[in-house]
């Protein structure tokens, strides 16, 4: 129960500094991916993902932590200290909101599950479609449809051949 309460505790975190830094990130010219909270061994990090069309640079990063910063200060949504980090979404990157699996839709996706499915964890096809009112994604394995439900999904990345 106590680690379900930092997890949602984290996510609204995450959910309260991305309302607060949005517009700044686009006025940097760049567009806001993710915001997560994230703690590795003793350190937190509040890691911020954004995107650019023609990619991000790391001119990009500083500018937008630059920006946001002062923000995030003045809120001060985070009770303890942490590391603050501004990226690239990368090119195979997370396809977590609505809005990425929209627009991932038609491309390669690698899917890990949290518990099996049909006695497997792991999908990779193309991204067939996403039912925003019931939250499912169908993945086009072949010629095999697989509708999974989004709440049964850790992890939903697009893929990219090098």
């Amino acid at each position: 129960m106590a680690k379900e309460n930092s997890v949602k505790k984290a996510k609204n975190i995450a959910e309260q500094v991305s309302l607060l830094i949005r517009d700044a990130v686009e006025e940097c010219g760049c567009t806001l991916w993710n915001v997560e909270l994230v703690k590795e061994g003793a350190d937190l990090s509040l890691v911020i993902s954004i995107d650019k069309e023609g990619g991000v640079s790391l001119e990009d990063c500083e500018m937008v932590n630059d920006a946001v910063n002062p923000i995030i200060d003045e809120a001060d949504p985070i009770e303890e200290g942490y590391y603050l980090e501004v990226s690239s979404a990368g090119l195979e990157r997370e396809l977590s909101k609505p809005e990425h699996i929209l627009a991932y839709i038609g491309s390669d996706v690698s899917i890990k599950l949290y518990a099996p499915m049909d006695g497997r964890k792991n999908f990779e096809g193309k991204l067939k479609a996403y039912d925003e009112e019931n939250k499912t994604v169908t993945v086009l394995e072949g010629e095999n449809e697989t509708v999974i439900e989004q709440s049964k999904i850790a992890v939903m990345k697009n893929t990219v051949e090098y």
